[in-house]
């Protein structure tokens, strides 16, 4: 038996139209009383922001949510047509009742993604904000742990240093990216951001004095180190 509820608004209701538990088919005409019967009349709303809990143990608050994953009790259908059974306590076959449980790994890395974006505040000479945002990939999911980028690969230099350094950084156990395109710096930078690794590490013009670039991307922290100093900053800045 099913206990069917109802909003008092219904016992006002004259010659409603109603669903038939049909696909593409209603009933005309109905009232209550004659045509089905109700076991509780209730107050059928949507509640609003900021009303009491129905547990009263607080307030409602509203907030947007997506699935990442889902649990499907399928019962025998599949088990029947395919004749898959176990025995029951008395001995019995009897068909396996069955279920499904999925999580969908894209939609919840780009939730994770949304919810760790580093979004960026910068006045402008004209006293203007301008607003910018990169990915943050948090340490455990980020596919790279450092990203070297040197700024011009055609400086001898910048990528004897770039080399020195992801021998010693991958010595760690760091796992490193390495930016050697023929590209301008901004369009690396701007990859760079869209890639998102925790750590940067910039090879500029002075490689030749043994200064590089890190930013930690979680603090927008941007500093100026020996390169011999890099594997201890960059494990001191990451804890």
């Amino acid at each position: 038996d099913v206990k069917i509820i109802a909003d008092r608004e219904v016992q006002a209701v004259k010659n409603a139209i109603i669903g038939a538990n049909e696909d593409g088919f209603h009933y005309r005409n109905a009232n209550f009383g004659r045509d089905f019967e109700v076991d509780e009349f209730v107050d059928l709303r949507t509640v609003n922001e900021g009303e009491m809990s129905p547990d009263g143990r607080g307030t409602l608050k509203f907030a947007r949510g997506i699935e990442i994953g889902h649990i499907f009790k399928l019962g025998t259908r599949y088990s029947d047509s395919m004749g898959a059974n176990v025995l029951d306590k008395n001995g019995k076959a009897v068909p396996i009742v069955m279920g499904c449980y999925g999580i969908g790994v894209s939609r919840l890395l780009s939730a994770i993604l949304e919810q760790f974006a580093r979004i960026y505040v910068e006045k402008t000479p004209r006293e203007e904000y301008k607003f910018s945002w990169s990915i943050n990939f948090p340490k455990e999911l980020a596919p790279f742990d450092i990203h070297l980028v040197p700024v011009n690969t055609k400086d001898e230099e910048a990528m004897a240093v770039t080399a020195e350094l992801e021998t010693a950084l991958r010595g760690k156990g760091y796992q490193v990216l390495v930016d050697d395109r023929n590209e301008r710096a901004g369009v690396k930078f701007a990859d760079s951001d869209l890639i998102g690794l925790p750590v940067r590490v910039t090879i500029g013009k002075k490689a030749s004095e043994g200064i590089v670039e890190v930013k930690i991307r979680a603090t927008g922290e941007v500093v100026e180190i020996n390169k011999e100093e890099l594997v201890n900053t960059i494990e001191i800045l990451t804890k």
